[in-house]
């Protein structure tokens, strides 16, 4: 088993056990993030296989406002699997570049359904593993200079739930997130919060335990 995959079953072990940030975890490779959270395994968009974005995407130095959470209503597929979130991560690039006519993928990273995360507007890895700028994505109108997208693989607003991989991943990529920009745990929002969208569906009333869970994580002290 490569270091990559162990590191990613040992934080969804911690995570279900409600223990995410354990430092038998932390001692097997996972980095801490400042002073707290783990810093979870992201695909690079060179993993994935991105296409170039058109032109530059911009940089916006200092740290975001906060953390807004999506979903990019795609089929709610069984498989779980890193190559289908490598080919998740491929149709949202194409969707937004082709028939949305934006410069990249607009969401910073993706979170698939078996809990692998992909960075999604290139340069969004670089960006929060520096922590002193983040990448204008093109997710949430208005909030683009202020806020990092963070979107589910899935369509949540006809009463589906996120698998319990994909929600123990979100917990620990947005408190990553949130640790790196110094962003306070309720300053996590959903998409519907600025726009007039189903957007993320379900997740949105799953908010105030998403943000309890993501101040758990980020409690951890090596």
């Amino acid at each position: 088993m490569d270091n990559q995959l162990m590191r990613r079953r040992l934080l969804l072990a911690a995570g279900a056990a409600g223990l995410v940030g354990v430092s038998g975890v932390a001692g097997l490779g996972m980095r801490a993030a400042g002073a707290a959270a783990i810093e979870p395994d992201i695909d690079s968009t060179g993993e994935w296989g991105a296409r170039p974005p058109r032109g530059t995407n911009p940089v916006v130095w200092g740290g975001p406002a906060r953390l807004i959470v999506h979903h990019t209503v795609s089929e709610n597929t069984s498989d779980f699997s890193r190559a289908q979130a490598h080919a998740h991560a491929r149709w949202v690039q194409d969707l937004h570049m082709d028939d949305n006519g934006w410069r990249d993928s607009g969401y910073n990273f993706i979170v698939s359904r078996g809990g692998w995360i992909t960075e999604g507007c290139t340069g969004s890895l670089a960006a929060i593993q520096d922590g002193s700028y983040f990448i204008q994505g093109i997710h949430t109108a208005g909030q683009n200079t202020q806020a990092v997208g963070i979107s589910c693989e899935g369509a949540y607003h006809d009463g589906a739930e996120p698998p319990s991989a994909q929600w123990e991943v979100l917990v620990a990529m947005c408190a990553y997130a949130a640790d790196r920009y110094g962003i306070p745990s309720t300053e996590i929002f959903g998409h519907m919060d600025f726009s007039d969208t189903l957007c993320p569906g379900i997740i949105h009333d799953m908010l105030p335990r998403l943000r309890d869970e993501v101040e758990q994580a980020r409690s951890y002290r090596a």
